[in-house]
């Protein structure tokens, strides 16, 4: 999440003329974040989140992410519910951008999980793939291998400038997954950034999942090695192997992996290493005059790729025979 566009008063009140939400007692900005502008609005009815699309989102893509957080929803996954203008429709423009209200969820996410969060978050994300197996609509993963090489092209000319000697060493990285990379994983609906500030706890119980705006269809656990970059590491960049072992059998509580997945965990995960070191890199060279954002340390994904370089087994990860 974060701001990146701005919305007057005049604009917002028209837009919130649409819906049956109250008078808006308060409305603020939310700076985390890296892709869409979001804001935290208090009507009379309650608190929501308003969200406006920014360029990257493109526009076609959003009846998939909205109708898939009715689908979760209704198949009593905890996230967000978009919520319906009094023509029925849950999307709109505001500011000169698609943009859409949904439901506000509480908890609050954990700087600092524990075993215990990661075993609860492996859990969901398991949920959320059963849940959405026969989701209808489909969204191919924009940010896939296939798309690598442009967005590497994209920063690679000053790439060096961030850490000496990174354009050689991603460029070695991508020709190696070209070479390895899984093609015959079971598929299905990934959340695709199930990131710690993207899942809810009250206490230590999980209250919801938010964000579904990078969802798509891919293998199932590509995603489940997205969760074990995010979560599993130490600030010093040490894998916590407790943790990794909490994560994986939260998930195999509810979906266990085969064979297949097993042994293609360390190429998925240095894959979603790779992915997140890339777009973190573009973002932190791009950042728009002006935005309320703050860029993700690119390098923080660098040291996780080593890590995963260096695994030849998914036991090293915590998964259990």
């Amino acid at each position: 999440m974060a701001v990146y566009t701005d919305v007057t008063d005049e604009a917002l009140f028209a837009f919130l003329g649409q819906y049956d939400l109250g008078a808006v007692l308060s409305f603020k900005g939310i700076a985390e974040g890296v892709e869409n502008s979001n804001f935290l609005l208090h009507c009379q009815s309650g608190y929501f989140i308003l969200t406006l699309y920014e360029k990257r989102v493109n526009p076609a893509d959003l009846p998939f992410f909205i109708g898939l957080m009715e689908h979760l929803a209704a198949r009593s996954l905890s996230c967000p519910l978009p919520v319906k203008r009094r023509d029925g429709r849950s999307l709109g423009t505001l500011a000169g951008r698609p943009a859409a209200i949904v439901t506000f969820l509480d908890g609050v996410s954990v700087r600092k999980p524990d075993a215990r969060h990661c075993g609860e978050t492996g859990r969901a994300l398991a949920q959320m793939h059963l849940a959405g197996h026969d989701f209808g609509l489909t969204r191919p993963n924009r940010l896939s291998l296939k798309h690598w090489p442009k967005l590497f092209a994209a920063s690679r000319a000053h790439a060096d400038e961030v850490s000496p000697g990174l354009a050689r060493e991603i460029a070695a990285e991508l020709a190696f997954l070209q070479r390895h990379w899984p093609s015959d994983l079971p598929q299905g609906v990934i959340h695709a950034d199930l990131f710690p500030d993207n899942v809810f706890f009250i206490g230590e119980k999980l209250s919801g999942l938010i964000d579904f705006y990078f969802a798509c269809n891919d293998s199932l656990a590509y995603d489940l090695a997205i969760c074990l970059n995010a979560w599993c590491f130490e600030p010093d960049g040490a894998y916590n192997v407790t943790k990794g072992r909490a994560m994986l059998q939260g998930y195999q509580s509810l979906r266990p992996l085969d064979a297949q997945e097993r042994r293609a965990l360390p190429v998925l995960a240095r894959g979603a290493a790779l992915r997140f070191l890339l777009t973190r890199l573009y973002d932190w060279l791009n950042v728009p005059p002006g935005a309320l954002v703050r860029p993700k340390n690119p390098l923080e994904y660098l040291g996780k790729l080593r890590f995963h370089q260096s695994i030849d087994q998914s036991g090293e990860y915590g998964l259990e025979s």
